[in-house]
């Protein structure tokens, strides 16, 4: 049975990623279904989204902005304006169900959905559910998390453990070893490790790789995401500096070869990055960031971490203890397998299609 959807937010590729790829899931399900995108106004989703080829409608509404409070002024009306958006988007559209993956545009959007009377899914992909979430979780018809413990922000009976929608193409990794070394021109008798900084780079992480370079250079190699926010400035300032088994780039088009690579992986916490290091089941050091809402990214990493799944270093000690923990790590194997195996039992491959299901679900209940 052919249905529509609306899928609300982004803001980061931590949003928009498995906001497509539960998008994907329903159009196998059925490529009649009809699927509408709503993000917020000049955000990475009105690019994205477009480019993996479906349509969306963008909300002028905003973040609270903690560091400058006096930019809030304009909130509560940006508020108003895209609830009656919101509103008239719903009307014209006719949506079955109603998808809020966490953003700006997913509040709007959800609460618009639940006064109409549009059944309505919320997709919490942290370890600690934001005020919004929380918000508008109280009156959807489904919660899918993805992690344990979730009760105490949302209705127990709501719930369901879902995992989060992970890019499929990049977690493909089996029997790819070979390829990605030559890909990147590593040398096959040496450990690799992955240092994630995400698209946009982590200021922490790049400082730690620089401190460390004589180390790095003598006892392992590395594939290093700068990010494009530092890459030109790292570039001018290790001219001539950079050991050939240090490959810095801006951003890894093949996170497949990436992973497929790595003996072990440095990353920040984001919840769509865990998501994938625990499908892809290497060993795994987190530098949550600080800079985040809630410190989103510290509760994401103890949740692995209580399971001796992955190991962390604090933003604030990782340009002095970073590197070593890494290299001490890749010596002990014992540790290296129990963190391997501990993180596999954690990845969810299938979260797109379970919460693509329940979306189907809520439809035959209407």
């Amino acid at each position: 049975m052919a249905i529509r959807v609306i899928i609300s937010g982004g803001g980061t590729g931590g949003h928009i990623f498995p906001a497509i790829s539960i998008a994907n899931a329903l159009m196998a399900m059925d490529p009649a279904n009809e699927i509408l995108f709503v993000g917020a106004n000049g955000r990475m989703e009105m690019d994205k989204v477009p480019a993996a080829g479906y349509k969306i409608v963008g909300l002028d509404i905003q973040g609270i902005n903690r560091k400058q409070l006096w930019k809030n002024i304009f909130l509560p009306f940006k508020l108003m304006k895209s609830l009656n958006k919101a509103k008239s988007i719903i009307k014209d559209f006719r949506p079955d169900v109603a998808v809020g993956v966490g953003g700006f545009a997913s509040g709007p959007l959800l609460m618009m959905a639940n006064k109409l009377g549009v059944p309505t899914v919320v997709q919490e992909q942290n370890s600690y559910a934001g005020v919004t979430n929380k918000k508008v979780g109280a009156k959807a018809a489904k919660i899918c998390v993805a992690y344990e413990g979730m009760e105490q922000f949302f209705p127990a009976e709501k719930v369901l453990l879902t995992g989060n929608p992970i890019r499929r193409e990049s977690i493909a990794i089996a029997g790819k070893r070979e390829e990605a070394v030559a890909f990147f021109e590593l040398d096959t008798h040496k450990k690799t490790i992955l240092v994630l900084g995400g698209s946009l780079g982590a200021k922490t992480l790049n400082e730690s790789v620089v401190a460390y370079l004589n180390e790095l250079k003598e006892e392992v190699q590395v594939i290093w995401q700068c990010g494009s926010f530092y890459v030109e400035k790292l570039q001018a300032e290790l001219a001539g500096k950079l050991p050939d088994n240090i490959k810095m780039l801006a951003f890894l088009q093949r996170m497949d070869y990436a992973y497929a690579a790595a003996d072990l992986i440095i990353s920040r916490a984001g919840a769509g990055t865990i998501s994938e290091l625990c499908v892809v089941g290497k060993p795994v050091i987190l530098v949550p960031s600080p800079n985040v809402a809630e410190d989103h990214q510290t509760k994401n990493a103890m949740a692995l971490v209580n399971k001796d799944a992955a190991l962390l270093v604090k933003d604030s000690d990782a340009k002095k203890d970073l590197v070593p923990a890494a290299l001490n790590l890749l010596k002990d194997a014992d540790h290296v397998g129990q963190l391997s195996g501990n993180i596999k039992k954690l990845g969810k491959l299938n979260a797109d299609v379970q919460i693509a299901e329940e979306v189907y679900k809520l439809v035959n209940k209407k």
